[in-house]
């Protein structure tokens, strides 16, 4: 496969990303561990700023005449009416996260997929086979079907630095945006809309599309619920916010006899594990931000993360964290909250989410809260405890595989405005009507299904529909929340979920929520040592939150010199030096 080697980017290109960009990634609650990686679930489109100045200006000047054609040929009456049956059969295959969540169809054999052949392949004779790619590892997975020769015909992921690591590593092509326009009219106008166009290019060549990510300056669909009828029984209406309510809570939790290890845990093994921005510096410092700040490798050595692992060992040593964590599985972590073994665990909501659901089963005179968001800063304890990884205000980046054919490339983009269709996308998202939803003043209200043929994939089918927007809409906010909160349950959670969301509106607002930095050219170390560095990390984050308090700070230090001896100081001195060459975002002003 011949191999792209990417030159230097327009250092302003991705510069207007920073000040526009808030939320997503998992919630950053002291003393709190997320269950899953929690990408943006958000709804309505969100305004977007210009780029910055110059990057305006070269931007616009690179892609003026392609624009113009492009936008010439999404008015010309072109998008699906134009299409036709391919005369011989093209097949292309679709990537969809395989996140090993019981309960969930299988990729390759559901419902879903046949109704997409049956409504949409089968039309233009196109036959869509959908490629398993393993959520916890995606550059594995997407390396080990490089090297087969079988990548799928796009590829698509939440991270600029993964789709530029395989731009450089010759994974994608690039492609006509006048002949996607042509296309697919409806995604391409959307884009410009939302002023997307601007980031589809990298050195001013044409390698991505973008999906939409409606309000990403949230992550209101993964909430934490935690046992109420338990702070009833110590005489808390709500759960604390500081550091030191928070271990009363969990002391007078054990000494009543309620609960062993009421903090719970499990084995650190999602992608994105422990994200520490509740422990960062606020405002940040921008050298550290950009060098150490980023969640998809642990920070092992920064300060941020050692007050994170300092609060696990203090949950440790303090007897509130489950002592078996390490060998316990999220699966397990889940049960023991179910069974009465923790105060708390969170997850993505739905009409049925199956823990909640498990509760009540097991505890039907239980009673639950939701966690909820609070703009707030725990001075004694130096942390801000709500603080959150905003996210990119695109949901998904996408390109189109080097080892795909022009008709399959086409096929692909088919796909994409066929999906983008707001009656397919609808019964993509929102199901059958009487069986997966209701109409309630004119709006889908979701409904527990009670088949079996009909099971949606993980989050309403989110991984297949995810390659045109990143959430369900339907009205406002509080109407998207008061539909997809949980139902068929003795409490209702709607109320709480808005609050949640407003709450983490504030904290955005306030800059307690900024995206991760991005850099216009590859940083080499990170693919080269990710694997490493996540596998040692495992291990001595356990080592961390297992010592005798007093060995703490030696052991950290220790440890972080052999991460950094490891890899991690390569990659630190080569985002420094991308960064001090004007060669990635910056923080907002």
């Amino acid at each position: 496969m011949k191999k792209r080697h990417l030159q230097k980017l327009m250092a302003g290109v991705l510069a207007g990303v920073m000040a526009m960009s808030m939320l997503a990634g998992c919630g950053g609650d002291a003393g709190t561990e997320t269950t899953a990686e929690a990408p943006a679930e958000t709804e309505a489109p969100a305004e977007t700023e210009a780029p910055a100045e110059g990057a305006k200006e070269e931007t616009a000047e690179a892609s003026e005449t392609e624009g113009t054609d492009a936008e010439e040929a999404a008015a010309g009456g072109a998008g699906m009416e134009s299409w036709e049956a391919f005369a011989d059969n093209v097949t292309i295959k679709i990537p969809v996260y395989d996140r090993g969540v019981e309960g969930v169809p299988a990729i390759g054999e559901n419902y879903w997929e046949q109704w997409i052949q049956e409504n949409f392949g089968d039309q233009y004779n196109i036959t869509v086979e959908f490629e398993p790619i393993t959520r916890t590892d995606v550059l594995t997975s997407y390396s080990l079907l490089a090297a087969a020769e079988d990548l799928p015909t796009i590829l698509m992921e939440y991270d600029y630095p993964k789709l530029a690591q395989w731009a450089n590593d010759g994974y994608l092509t690039t492609y006509d945006l006048d002949q996607f326009a042509e296309i697919a009219p409806t995604y391409y106008n959307r884009m410009v809309e939302l002023d997307q166009i601007q980031y589809t290019t990298m050195n001013d060549e044409r390698y991505f599309v973008l999906a939409e990510r409606p309000y990403y300056n949230t992550n209101y669909t993964y909430i934490t619920f935690y046992r109420q009828d338990w702070l009833d029984q110590i005489g808390l209406d709500k759960y604390p916010t500081t550091w030191e309510e928070e271990k009363a809570m969990y002391q007078k939790l054990k000494d009543e006899g309620i609960c062993d290890y009421p903090a719970g845990g499990h084995m650190a093994s999602e992608a994105g594990v422990d994200q520490n921005y509740a422990f960062r510096t606020y405002p940040q410092d921008e050298l550290t931000w950009a060098t150490v700040g980023h969640y998809a490798i642990p920070a092992l050595s920064s300060d941020a993360q050692k007050g994170f692992l300092q609060r696990e060992n203090d949950l440790y040593n303090l007897g509130f964290k489950n002592p078996e964590y390490y060998i316990t599985d999220v699966e397990t972590d889940k049960a023991n909250f179910v069974n009465g073994d923790s105060l708390w665990f969170a997850g993505y909501i739905s009409a049925e989410i199956d823990f909640v659901k498990a509760f009540y089963e097991q505890n039907p005179d239980g009673k639950l809260g939701v966690k909820i968001s609070e703009n707030v800063v725990d001075s004694a304890a130096g942390t801000v405890p709500y603080a959150f990884r905003s996210n990119n205000p695109w949901g998904m980046m996408i390109g189109f595989s080097s080892q795909a054919t022009e008709d399959q490339i086409k096929a692909a983009m088919m796909y994409m405005e066929w999906m983008t269709q707001e009656e397919n996308l609808f019964t993509m998202q929102w199901g059958a009507e009487g069986e997966h939803y209701e109409m309630k003043d004119g709006l889908p209200v979701q409904i527990e299904y009670t088949g079996s043929d009909k099971t949606q994939g993980f989050n309403n089918n989110k991984d297949y529909w995810c390659v045109t927007i990143e959430a369900r809409t339907a009205g406002t906010i509080e109407d998207v929340i008061a539909a997809s909160s949980p139902k068929n349950i003795p409490q209702d959670f709607t109320e709480d979920i808005i609050e949640n969301y407003k709450g983490q509106v504030a904290l955005a607002e306030s800059g307690y929520s900024v995206v991760d930095c991005n850099y216009s050219v590859v940083i080499e170390s990170e693919g080269e040592y990710q694997a490493t560095l996540l596998s040692l990390y495992t291990e001595y984050r356990d080592q961390l939150t297992m010592c005798k308090p007093e060995e703490f700070d030696a052991l950290y230090d220790e440890l972080s010199q052999k991460y950094l001896d490891a890899g991690y100081q390569e990659i630190i001195d080569e985002r420094a030096e991308a960064y001090n060459a004007g060669n990635s975002t910056k923080l907002p002003q």
